[in-house]
C-alpha cells in the first residue's frame, strides 16, 4: 500500500529504523542523523553521524552507511539499494550515493541551508551525471525535523564551558 507521496508502510519502517539510529547519535552527543541502506533482501548497513565524535568531517550517518554497505557487498557499487536517512543529504552524500549508484534516496526532514536535493542545492538533475538516482522526501518530516529543532535548541541553551 502507497499513500498520496508514494511513500509504502516498508518505507516507513525503515524511516522509524533511521529514526532510531538518530536517536543514538544524538545520545552520543552528535547531531541527530540516521540512515539505512537495504536491498532486495532487507538491512545491508546502518549508520548514524559519528563526526564530532571521530573528528571526522565524512562520516555523517549517509558515507557511514554505505561504506558499511559497501563492505557488506564486497563491492563500492550498490545498485538495487535504498538509502533512508532522517536528513535531507548534503552535496558530500548525494555524491556518494551517485558514485555507488544507488538506485533510491528517501529523506524525512528537509534541509533548506545545505540540502542536495532540492534544499539548496538539486544535484540529482545534473545531467552529466553518468547515473540517475531516484529521490523522495518529507517522509516522518515532522519526527525527524523536531528531533533536529531539539537537539540544537538544547545545544544553544546549554551554558558554554571552559
Amino acid at each position: 500500500m502507497t499513500d498520496a507521496q508514494g511513500f509504502n508502510k516498508a518505507d516507513v519502517a525503515w524511516m522509524e529504523h533511521a529514526l532510531s539510529l538518530a536517536q543514538r547519535a544524538e545520545a552520543q552527543g552528535e547531531v541527530p542523523v540516521g540512515a539505512v541502506v537495504i536491498d532486495e533482501n532487507g538491512l545491508l548497513a546502518e549508520g548514524w553521524n559519528l563526526n564530532i565524535s571521530l573528528h571526522d568531517p565524512s562520516a555523517h550517518a549517509e558515507i557511514v552507511a554505505l561504506r558499511e554497505a559497501g563492505r557488506a557487498r564486497g563491492n563500492h557499487r550498490l545498485p538495487g539499494c535504498v538509502l533512508y536517512v532522517t536528513l535531507e543529504p548534503c552535496a558530500m552524500c548525494v555524491g556518494a550515493a551517485i558514485h555507488a549508484r544507488l538506485e533510491r534516496i528517501v529523506f524525512g526532514a528537509p534541509d533548506p541551508k545545505t540540502g542536495a536535493l532540492g534544499g539548496a542545492f538539486q544535484l540529482a538533475a545534473v545531467e552529466t551525471h553518468n547515473h540517475k538516482v531516484a529521490y523522495s522526501g518529507g517522509l516522518l518530516a515532522e519526527q525527524c525535523g523536531e528531533l533536529l529543532r531539539r537537539f540544537f535548541r538544547a545545544r544553544r541553551s546549554a551554558p558554554e564551558s571552559g
